[in-house]
């Protein structure tokens, strides 16, 4: 007779508990536009030319970001540095010996997020960051404030719900006249024992935007709404973003919200503002990572400080002009482009001149050169010869396009104005003591032309008020 296995004493089996090893950690390198290089740690260049493979797996991000990837030889072997150029944002980093996303570059503004941010806000987010098809970007969610993307995606979605495409949308009411279809059951069984013979239950087409278009705008506003009511405890813009989502969300409380879906996302591309706010709304549906402190990783992205720069100096020399009576003309309008007449079409380049703006008072033109660069605090705390070679070269240049755009107008005095970014103390330390507008004299025949190194506050919240002060020197004899 056999044993009944059920009365055999329980013996636990021996499993091997095989211990597996931490993920290696994900860095973050983090610079300054126009800053210090950075150093690609040594661990992450381990192995046969692993230079070179991190070069060629990263090169095509980097690029996206102005960054230049410098090799040299260094006493472990060859190192790899990383020099940021004019854009900020975030990129991701391949290691090199699997391919795979490991690190992430954040290159920052040099003056400083709140600074950026409030340059996009006064520039009503025109230059809006470029959102790059690349994987998410390491450790930058936290490092990246959230407004870098919520703040173009509210103004494109505000723009999409004032321009959204009106139809006709079948609507019921009772009213005291009669339009479109009168249900007549319920006339009887609701108006005629009240004695509300005149009260009509109609059923007729009304024009109505598109209703689904509007319960995605409410979900990706509700969302965006959170996400920055999480953070705006000591973050002005943020907290001001919020509101201003929470203000476009009370005109769309007859819609439910609903998720944006891939097909939904496609419909009326042909229209630029449709094709905008569906872009927004993709960025809201489909991203994991707007930034703050919620989430550790962020999306990939990148903005161009030059034009950024040049559209604050454009709002600038506007507010400056209306003061003064002038007519504004800009090169992003294409109203101020000059044609180069080549006499030989096999041996052209530039097809046209545009300087920046161009600013005209009567017989008087100020043209403004925006440069994103830090030429005018080196001049004025250093001097010309403490500057670099490279930085005396950069701006004799700038100097020199701004005389070409000068010899372009026919007017009894032309000032070509190069303007330049100055912290806020920096400018209030030049204003006080009249430095924040250098003139210079240039012969040219029996005509006025003149030079000018302007400084301007980048992102001071109070220079649309007094910016332009001491401007008038530019319009004097």
């Amino acid at each position: 007779m056999r044993p009944d296995p059920r009365s055999r004493p329980f013996v636990p089996r021996r499993t091997s508990r095989r211990i597996l090893p931490a993920p290696a950690p994900r860095r973050l390198y983090a610079t300054v536009d126009h800053g210090e290089p950075v150093a690609v740690a040594a661990a992450d260049l381990n192995g046969p030319d692993a230079a070179q493979a991190f070069l060629r797996l990263n090169q095509p991000a980097l690029e996206l970001l102005d960054v230049r990837a410098m090799v040299e030889a260094g006493r472990r072997g060859v190192d790899v540095r990383l020099l940021p150029g004019g854009r900020v944002g975030a990129v991701p980093l391949r290691r090199p010996t699997t391919g795979h996303v490991y690190a992430g570059l954040v290159v920052r503004p040099r003056f400083d997020w709140a600074g950026m941010g409030r340059v996009l806000d006064q520039t009503g987010w025109q230059a809006a960051p470029d959102l790059l098809a690349l994987p998410l970007v390491p450790g930058s969610g936290r490092e990246v404030p959230p407004w870098v993307i919520a703040g173009p995606a509210i103004a494109r979605l505000r723009d999409l719900l004032g321009h959204l495409a009106r139809g006709h949308e079948m609507a019921e009411a009772v009213l005291p006249r009669v339009r479109g279809h009168v249900r007549w059951p319920q006339y009887a069984a609701h108006q005629l024992p009240r004695g509300a013979w005149q009260q009509f239950p109609c059923r007729f087409p009304e024009l109505a935007a598109d209703a689904q278009v509007r319960a995605e705008v409410r979900w990706a506003l509700e969302r965006l709404h959170r996400l920055l009511a999480a953070v705006s405890v000591g973050d002005r813009l943020s907290a001001q973003l919020a509101t201003e989502a929470l203000t476009l969300l009370t005109g769309l409380t007859d819609v439910v919200p609903r998720r944006p879906s891939p097909a939904s996302k496609s419909l009326g591309l042909a229209d630029p503002v449709v094709r905008a706010g569906r872009q927004a709304l993709g960025w809201v549906a489909d991203d994991r990572g707007l930034g703050g402190a919620a989430e550790a990783d962020g999306l990939a992205w990148a903005t161009n400080l030059d034009g950024l720069w040049e559209r604050f100096v454009e709002g600038q020399a506007r507010a400056w002009a209306a003061t003064v009576g002038g007519a504004v003309a800009t090169a992003r309008e294409r109203t101020a482009q000059i044609p180069v007449r080549w006499r030989s079409r096999t041996a052209a380049s530039l097809g046209h001149l545009a300087p920046d703006v161009v600013v005209r008072v009567g017989r008087r033109v100020v043209i403004f050169d925006a440069k994103y660069k830090a030429h005018l605090a080196g001049l004025d705390a250093d001097g010309w010869r403490a500057l670099t070679v490279d930085a005396q070269a950069a701006h004799r240049a700038d100097v020199h396009q701004a005389l070409a755009y000068a010899a372009l107008f026919d007017a009894e005095c032309v000032t070509a104005a190069l303007t330049y970014p100055l912290r806020a103390v920096t400018w209030r330390h030049l204003a006080g003591s009249d430095r924040a507008v250098v003139m210079g004299d240039v012969g040219s025949g029996g005509r006025a032309v003149r030079l000018a190194l302007l400084g301007l506050p980048f992102g001071w919240e109070a220079a649309n008020r007094t910016s332009w002060l001491g401007w008038d020197a530019l319009l004097a004899p």
